[in-house]
This record gives C-alpha cells, sequence and structure tokens, in this order.
C-alpha cells in the first residue's frame, strides 16, 4: 500500500496572519535607516514624508496584492503570480533573485543585526572577537552567533506550521507592544522643547550631507534634486517596510485564504506603517534631526550622526542615560529574531512551489512528516549561512532594490494581464480602486526604481545583471529535466 504523501496544514487564522506580515516587516530597520534619510534629506518634515509615502505606497501594493492572494490561494505567493501572469520563465527569475539574494541576504542580514546587538549585552559575541581564519576569511564569534539563531529557528520551523506560527506570534506581540511602549515614553517624559523647536524651524529646509575632503558639507535640495533625494532616501523606508507579502508564500496553511490573507496583508501594512510614522514622531520630539559628527552627546550628534546610524539606540539613550541603549539592544533583538522567523518560515514555500513545478531541487518540493518543506528550510538555511560567513549580504541587498521594485511593479501589472487572461475566473476579492490604484503604485513604484537607475547606476545595474543571470540557469535546468525525463522513460 503507497504511503500517503503529506499535505499542507491550514493552522494560520486572521491573527496568526497578521503577526507573520507585521512580525516580517519590523526588523532592525526602523531602529537604524533613518539616519541616513535624515542626511540625504536634512529636514524633519521630508522625513516624515518619506515615512508616509512608504507607507501609501505599501498599503496600495498590499490592497492590490489581494485580487492575485485570493485567485491564487496556494504556497508560492508572488512566484505562482507571476508565473501565471506571464511565463514559467519569469516566475522562475523572480525565485531565483528570492533564494540568491532577497529572501536569503535579509535573513543573513537580519541575524547578524541580532547578533549585534546581542554583543552590546554580551561583548563576547562582537564582530572583533575572531575565532578562526579559513583560506582568507575571518569567522568572528557575531557570525557564529547570526548562524546559530538561523538553525535555531530552522530547527522549529521543521517541527511544523503550529510550531513556527507559535513562535511568530509571541515575538511579534512581544516586540510590537515594546515599541509602541518605546513610542508613548518617546512622547511623554522624553519630549525636549528644545530639539523640537530645531526641527520645527528648519521643517521643510531640505538639504544633502554630502562626505568630502574627511568633511560633510550641506547641499540645498530644491526642484528635480530635492524629488530624486526623496526618491532615493525613501530606498531606506522602503526596506524597513518590506516582506509585508510574505504571508502570500504560506497561503496553503491559511484559514479560508481568499478572505484570510488579504485581510492580513492590509491590518498589517497598516499597523506597521502607523507605528513606523509615530516612532519617527518620537525620534524628533526626543532629538533635533541635524547633528554635529564631531559631537560629544546623543543630542549633539542628533539623528543625522547617531552613533552606527542607531537612532533608536540614540533616543533610548537620551531619555534613560547609559541603560537605554541595553534597553533598545534588548528589544532589537527580539525584534530581529521575531522577523527572521516569518523570514524562513515563508521563504522555504516558494522554492516548495518552484521545486513542484520542476524549477528546483527535485526533493525541495516534498513535505516532512510534520507537513512542512523540510528540505527547502535547510537550503536556505544552508545559503543564508554562507552569507552571514562571506559579509557581503548588505551589498547584495543594494545591488538588489531596483529589481524587488520591479519585481513588485510587474506583479501588479499582472493584475491587468490577468484580468485580460482569465476574465471568467472566480475573484473572491477585487483590487479596491481599480484600476486607479494599482496603476499608481505602478508609476510611482517605477519611477523611484528610475530615479535609482539614475542615482546609484552601478549598485542598480549590478543587481538587473544578477536576476538577468537566471535566464541561463533556467534553461539549463530545462535542459536537465528533459535529459532525466528520458532516463526514465
Amino acid at each position: 500500500m503507497n504511503r500517503q504523501e503529506p499535505a499542507f496544514r491550514r493552522e494560520l487564522r486572521l491573527f496568526d496572519a497578521t503577526m507573520l506580515v507585521v512580525g516580517s516587516m519590523i526588523g532592525s530597520g526602523i531602529f537604524i535607516v533613518s539616519a541616513d534619510m535624515s542626511r540625504m534629506l536634512g529636514a524633519p518634515g521630508y522625513l516624515l514624508l518619506a515615512w508616509v509615502l512608504t507607507g501609501l505606497l505599501t498599503l496600495a501594493a498590499a490592497l492590490s496584492y489581494g485580487e492575485l492572494a485570493a485567485l491564487f490561494p496556494r504556497a508560492g505567493g508572488q512566484y505562482v503570480y507571476l508565473r501565471e501572469a506571464y511565463s514559467p520563465l519569469v516566475g522562475f527569475l523572480y525565485g531565483w533573485a528570492l533564494f540568491l539574494v532577497i529572501q536569503t541576504g535579509s535573513i543573513a542580514a537580519v541575524a547578524v543585526a541580532f547578533a549585534k546587538f546581542t554583543a552590546v549585552l554580551v561583548p563576547w559575541f562582537s564582530e572583533s572577537n575572531i575565532l578562526a581564519q579559513v583560506a582568507g576569511l575571518r569567522i568572528n564569534a557575531g557570525q557564529l552567533l547570526a548562524i546559530l539563531s538561523i538553525v535555531v529557528l530552522t530547527v522549529l520551523n521543521l517541527r511544523g506550521i503550529r510550531v513556527g506560527k507559535l513562535v511568530q506570534d509571541t515575538f511579534t506581540v512581544t516586540k510590537t507592544a515594546a515599541l509602541f511602549g518605546l513610542i508613548l515614553l518617546g512622547l511623554t517624559i522624553g519630549l525636549n522643547g528644545e530639539s523640537i523647536a530645531r526641527n520645527w524651524s528648519s521643517a521643510w529646509e531640505a538639504q544633502r550631507l554630502v562626505e568630502h575632503a574627511g568633511g560633510w558639507h550641506a547641499e540645498p535640495l530644491t526642484g528635480l534634486a530635492l524629488l530624486s533625494a526623496l526618491g532615493a532616501a525613501m530606498v531606506g523606508s522602503l526596506f524597513a517596510s518590506d516582506a509585508w507579502n510574505n504571508i502570500t508564500f504560506a497561503a496553503a496553511e491559511v484559514v479560508e485564504p481568499q478572505r484570510t490573507v488579504p485581510r492580513s496583508m492590509a491590518l498589517g501594512v497598516l499597523l506597521v506603517t502607523g507605528l513606523y510614522i509615530l516612532a519617527n514622531v518620537a525620534y524628533l520630539a526626543i532629538l533635533p534631526l541635524r547633528g554635529d559628527p564631531n559631537g560629544s552627546t546623543v543630542w549633539e550628534r542628533g539623528l543625522q550622526f547617531a552613533l552606527h546610524d542607531r537612532v533608536g539606540a540614540a533616543a533610548a539613550e537620551a531619555m534613560f542615560g547609559s541603560w537605554g541603549a541595553a534597553l533598545m539592544a534588548l528589544l532589537i533583538m527580539i525584534s530581529t529574531f521575531g522577523c527572521n522567523n516569518g523570514l524562513i518560515l515563508a521563504g522555504a514555500r516558494v522554492y516548495y512551489a518552484m521545486a513542484r513545478d520542476g524549477l528546483f531541487f527535485q526533493s525541495a518540493g516534498r513535505l516532512n512528516r510534520h507537513a512542512v518543506p523540510g528540505v527547502a528550510l535547510v537550503l536556505q538555511a544552508v545559503w543564508a549561512s554562507i552569507l552571514c560567513l562571506s559579509g557581503r549580504y548588505s551589498d547584495l541587498l543594494d545591488y538588489i532594490i531596483v529589481a524587488v521594485l520591479l519585481f513588485y511593479v510587474a506583479t501588479i501589472a499582472g493584475i491587468f494581464v490577468l484580468r485580460w487572461k482569465m476574465p471568467d475566473a472566480e475573484r473572491p476579492y477585487r483590487a479596491p480602486g481599480y484600476p486607479v490604484v494599482p496603476l499608481l503604485y505602478i508609476l510611482a513604484a517605477g519611477a523611484i526604481a528610475l530615479d535609482l537607475l539614475v542615482v546609484k547606476p552601478r549598485y542598480a545595474g549590478a543587481g538587473l545583471i544578477l536576476v538577468a543571470s537566471g535566464i541561463p540557469v533556467y534553461f539549463l535546468w530545462q535542459w536537465w529535466k528533459k535529459q532525466r525525463g528520458k532516463q526514465w522513460s
């Protein structure tokens, strides 16, 4: 008698799905990226505008994705949408980029952030603590802790979706409550009248800081230069707001996915956007945006020159003194650990879907006895760990941002394509504001991608080449699949 192959178990309800959205979005970005954004924009009003525009853009994307999620409520999410709208090649290029950099690079970056902030409390895990040198590669204690965190979370997720969602719910509720608490404290006991006065007086006087000849020089921004700087600065806020679509990867494990997945994305994005905007308002209520790189206190350095760009830690130190940094380190440890659980849980479902289509290792397309894609989880963990050791994950993520935006644009454009290709398909959820809302997202995200191609051509071009490298891999995989079929015929 043949053993029946395990099937996905529908365990994720609306609360769990929303926690996966929120938990995957909130990592370390909200505590760091505002420093670089402040140097690029130089004005509190434009800093907040960048976060508001990011929130609106992300919400428009999430609302539009809901139609695709309801149309294809199965494992793989965005990979499936691109495959069905265009071709298996386009879907594969997305999956290729996801495995090579987007998901695994994010997992590596978040794991290293977890290790860096653990080192604030336990200095032994510092990056300066070199443990070994192998073939010219220096391995430090922080990298080992980052890898260990990936391994632990992967092992937990190998135990089944119920364990994975328990970890996700616990850490997401904890970090969301803690972040809200810090915002509340920042807007009450942390208020600094002098900071507010300085920020208000220069709220819309945009200027870009440029490092030159060992010093920083301010360049006023107006007109097209201001629009260009705003688009480039939004790279930080967009990355901090990314991964909202990860719930679509795990749609096969969601209860009533046609209703639950669209609602969870909308609720999750609204909650995170609100927290992010309030967090930046709190930063500006505690510290001045403009600062001195040689300042001796957190107040003198401001948001622009917060130590190691850790604006969250600087705000906490301003409120609570020296132990504020330890408090923030603990919060970011919780935040990054929970974030990586969501990324690890969701990402493996894409490689599972690719394998079922014959576009990834065949073993990745099987579920283990706990009804999760075990081999896909392990392969993801191995590659993310290698990226941790390489130290190149952050460069790769910089390269891939334009490709990420273009994949989002192509996916949302897929709504128009699929309404034409499948006009009679049942659509339990339709994109609100169609065709205006999806079209506005396509135009806005496309403009930002074009802006980055102009402002950062080296990074953007390298990212597109990296995605294009998947084209010969796709045809090689197809050839190998045919050869294997001939052997068994």
